[in-house]
């Protein structure tokens, strides 16, 4: 099963955007993830229906925040694109009627649900704005380090 790593690229796009004082263009994400811009505008329109971000089109237009980072979190962002599942493990269905698997199917059910939940707290937490400062501090120390030398 591959995973959905949207929730990361969308979460990179928007920091990107807050860096920049021009709105981007469907096709400059699509560049910066490697992607097509269809697949951006249908993505971003689930951040633009929640309120997170606003799209002009024609020349000058293109995609821009509708709110500051730190008014963003990561459970905001994971809700506009629908909820998509944390994990990647799931339930046997091979015989409902199996006690056995009922018993482990419960098992698991209780567990990733309070696993879910406790991850889904947790994005509640942290903002665009936490992610932003942890970028722009790893950024400075990259600038410090020294060069390295090639002989």
């Amino acid at each position: 099963m591959s995973s959905d790593n949207r929730l990361s690229r969308m979460l990179h796009v928007l920091i990107h955007m807050d860096q920049r004082e021009h709105p981007l263009t469907s096709d400059e994400i699509a560049r910066m993830l490697n992607t097509n811009p269809v697949v951006v505008r249908r993505t971003m329109a689930g951040l633009r229906d929640n309120g997170y971000v606003t799209s002009e089109k024609g020349h000058g237009g293109g995609w821009k925040l509708a709110r500051p980072l730190d008014q963003l979190t990561l459970l905001d962002v994971y809700v506009a694109l629908g909820n998509p599942p944390v994990f990647a493990l799931g339930l046997a269905d091979d015989d409902p009627r199996c006690l056995v698997e009922q018993a482990v199917n419960d098992g698991l059910n209780e567990a990733l649900g309070k696993a879910r939940q406790l991850l889904l707290d947790r994005f509640g937490k942290v903002t665009l704005a936490d992610l932003a400062a942890d970028f722009r501090k790893r950024f400075e120390a990259h600038r410090k380090r020294p060069a390295k030398r090639v002989s």
